[in-house]
């Protein structure tokens, strides 16, 4: 192997295992895997430890199967798709779905409804019967049922639920009201995510932290570091209090609607808590409302970071942003134990959702499979797993445009003790 000297170290051209992609996978980022590794060289003359550093062989060598399928092992994933080409529009690969996909079943609708409601109404009995040791169970299943209740209210939002918008805006508020969310505000904020998916600065669900972000703010560095770290599958309740509350984020001509969904919210806070509070105690609250409501925000940041988050996965400019490229190919598809998708009506399959938010949670698995047939390559897919929520929880936090992900640690090292713990004692199964 030809080795060059460039400022006294040694630069290896990439071997074939880490091949350089012109398209989402350069030099940086493959470096990210070897650097530091040190490689010794000895002769006669000289015994010198040095950096191994990758360098493109060729600006258009692409990634091949056999990389993808070396990323998949390191971050815990099934499938790594191709990088999906310019000219594919999101149009194009709209009019491959079925029709029938995007049809409305009011039966299918109000039935998931029923599944919601009954699942969750069971959780609240085991909450009330089990003894202490057996409320962690209950807990975890009554969030995920409350879960359902965000989904329901999510088809709602999109307009596939009903044919009545009226009905879907009732039924959204309402579905919305266990977990104090209101509903307006999320649908305006939400309605711009699927817009802007994967847009560096306008994405208006979790985006990357900046390195002039952690520069700017030394006093909120830790607090950064703990969110983006061990914290990171309950950031959605900070997304959820800085999105949705304040009425200067809002359109003049949407602050009227969002100040219902606000009254609505506090009406619940007002009566809700007080009857919980009066009939169970603080300590009944605490067990049948806040418990699974920690729950129900673990799968909301769950949910988001793993759809939209990996070291491979690029946030772009708007200047550079492609709707294809961003819904098709920088969407994840992720399996979860299937009781989980049951009671979360599907809401794991989501790069037919970010295809076209039109199309009911309950046909999701089919536009899935439709999507498989025609345009495989480009997929992304996991199954939940404890490697993959390390990759994300200790590698994607601070972004920069040739690397994608810098850690913490590389950045702030004196300052990264959480994320240095991560690494060494999270699970790496996949």
């Amino acid at each position: 192997m030809a080795c060059r000297l460039v400022d006294s170290t040694f630069h290896l051209p990439a071997p074939p295992k880490m091949a350089i992609s012109s398209g989402r996978l350069n030099a940086c980022q493959v470096h990210q895997r070897v650097r530091h590794q040190s490689i010794h060289f000895s002769s006669k003359k000289l015994s010198k430890v040095v950096r191994a550093s990758v360098i493109p062989i060729s600006p258009s060598l692409q990634v091949n199967d056999i990389i993808r399928s070396d990323m998949c092992k390191t971050y815990g994933f099934i499938k790594i798709g191709e990088a999906v080409p310019d000219n594919i529009t999101l149009k194009d690969i709209i009019t491959t779905l079925p029709k029938k996909v995007f049809e409305i079943d009011d039966v299918k609708a109000w039935r998931s409804v029923l599944v919601s409601f009954v699942s969750y109404a069971l959780g609240i009995w085991m909450i009330t019967k089990a003894p202490w040791y057996l409320l962690p169970l209950a807990w975890a299943w009554t969030g995920t049922a409350v879960t359902g209740f965000f989904v329901v209210g999510h088809d709602c939002a999109h307009r596939s639920f009903s044919r009545n918008k009226l009905v879907e805006d009732i039924v959204g508020t309402l579905a919305f009201l266990p977990l104090i969310y209101p509903y307006e505000p999320w649908r305006f904020k939400h309605d711009k995510h699927h817009a802007k998916t994967n847009m560096l600065l306008e994405d208006t669900a979790w985006h990357p932290i900046l390195k002039e972000e952690i520069d700017a703010s030394p006093s909120l560095r830790k607090a950064i570091i703990f969110g983006y770290g061990p914290l990171r599958p309950w950031m959605s309740i900070a997304h959820w209090l800085m999105w949705h509350f304040d009425l200067r984020k809002f359109k003049p001509n949407e602050v009227g609607r969002v100040k219902i969904s606000l009254a609505c919210v506090f009406a619940f806070i007002m009566i809700g808590w007080p009857l919980i509070i009066y009939k169970a105690g603080i300590v009944g609250w605490i067990k049948l409302w806040f418990m699974p409501w920690l729950v129900y925000h673990f799968w909301m940041s769950t949910f988001t970071m793993v759809h939209h988050t990996a070291p491979h996965i690029p946030f772009k400019a708007s200047d550079e942003w492609n709707a294809a490229q961003a819904q098709l190919n920088g969407t994840v598809h992720c399996n979860y134990p299937r009781w989980i998708e049951i009671l979360c009506h599907d809401i794991n399959v989501h790069i037919p959702h970010h295809i076209s938010p039109r199309i009911p949670s309950y046909n999701l698995r089919e536009a899935h499979r439709s999507l498989q047939e025609n345009w495989g390559k480009y997929l992304n897919e996991a199954n939940w797993n404890w490697r993959l929520m390390k990759t994300i929880m200790t590698t994607c936090h601070v972004y920069n445009k040739e690397r994608f992900y810098f850690p913490f640690d590389k950045i702030a090292p004196e300052e990264a003790q959480p994320i240095t713990f991560l690494r060494k004692f999270m699970p790496d199964y996949a």
